[in-house]
């Protein structure tokens, strides 16, 4: 597994990370993408560790707390071949997500909290998870920048926000990576986000690179799902969105085919062609779906299928719910 670089500051991560969401589910949403076990799970981060991926994803929200707290077990010994990421700004009520809350006192609350789960001594980048329209960016990462000072954080990053938030977020303390959604299924980020990314020198974490699941082309229609399961809900595979995004797949089959690849493989591939500063985080809470993904660091696609895929038609659907959608600032 090769690295690359997110950001300026000195910040060098696996080429591909792990998503660990999964694993614990997202607070008062369920298992979002099926049950899991614990056991697997960790087995997954320590094979991931084996296998060269060193960069770790996770929130204070995911469980919530527990996600946090399983993948501090799982790097217990091994802590020195990690780059833990996780990320803070929810208000938390009953195990439910009650709004969002960027406020200093939320940061200097929430660093604590995730420092003991994971039990660590420092966090190695730290998210806002989602911009709280309510506090100035300023404010927010100011805060957050306290804790670089005092040695709690290493590199710091935001998720989901704007060209123009960015700018001012990174005036006050340099942004080393934005988290967005971006992949096959999701190219809003290329609008302008992308773009001011590159000209501020900060790095790109594109969480759900495989739709939800949708581009590996094994996810069933959303009514055989199990209850919990958090794709029974999205506007992407309901309200007859489902079969017109079918057609997005069979592309990515055909030319995954000529690879001899699988179409997460290839879209994982595309992702990582759209240059050195892009480091996917595809999810996943079982060993045989991460050696997978893994392989597709190696996979070299020629530019005739880069165009092709560039191509391809518009994901019908909004990617969230309209609440969901009312966090992403864009």
């Amino acid at each position: 597994m090769h690295s690359r670089k997110l950001g300026t500051q000195g910040l060098e991560v696996s080429a591909i990370g792990l998503g660990t969401m999964g694993m614990a589910g997202v607070a008062g949403m369920g298992d979002m993408y099926g049950p899991a076990d614990d056991t697997e799970s960790i087995a997954t981060i320590h094979r991931a560790l084996d296998l060269g991926v060193n960069f770790f994803d996770t929130a204070e929200v995911y469980g919530p707390h527990v996600n946090e707290a399983l993948l501090g077990r799982a790097l217990a010994g091994r802590r020195h071949q990690a780059i833990v990421a996780t990320k803070f700004g929810f208000r938390i009520e009953g195990g439910r997500i009650a709004g969002v809350d960027g406020s200093p006192e939320n940061v200097r609350r929430a660093i604590d909290g995730s420092l003991t789960r994971l039990g660590v001594d420092h966090i190695d980048l730290w998210y806002q998870h989602r911009l709280d329209r309510s506090v100035p960016i300023e404010d927010t990462v100011g805060a957050m920048a306290e804790q670089v000072r005092a040695g709690k954080v290493r590199f710091l990053g935001l998720s989901e926000i704007g060209a123009a938030t960015l700018a001012r977020a990174h005036a006050v303390h340099p942004i080393s990576a934005l988290q967005s959604e971006y992949s096959l299924w999701e190219r809003d980020i290329e609008h302008d986000v992308l773009a001011a990314c590159r000209t501020l020198g900060v790095g790109i974490v594109p969480y759900s690179p495989l739709g939800r699941g949708f581009l590996t082309g094994t996810v069933p229609k959303p009514e055989t799902l199990g209850a919990g399961d958090y794709r029974r809900l999205d506007p992407r595979f309901t309200d007859g969105n489902y079969e017109r995004n079918l057609s997005i797949v069979r592309t990515v089959e055909r030319i995954a085919a000529r690879y001899d690849a699988t179409p997460a493989q290839l879209a994982l591939a595309w992702l990582l062609h759209q240059g050195p500063d892009i480091v996917p985080i595809p999810g996943t809470k079982r060993r045989r779906w991460l050696e997978a993904n893994v392989a597709a660091a190696t996979l070299v696609l020629e530019t005739p299928d880069l165009a092709a895929l560039a191509a391809l038609q518009p994901t019908a659907g909004e990617r969230y719910t309209p609440r969901g959608m009312e966090a992403i600032e864009r």
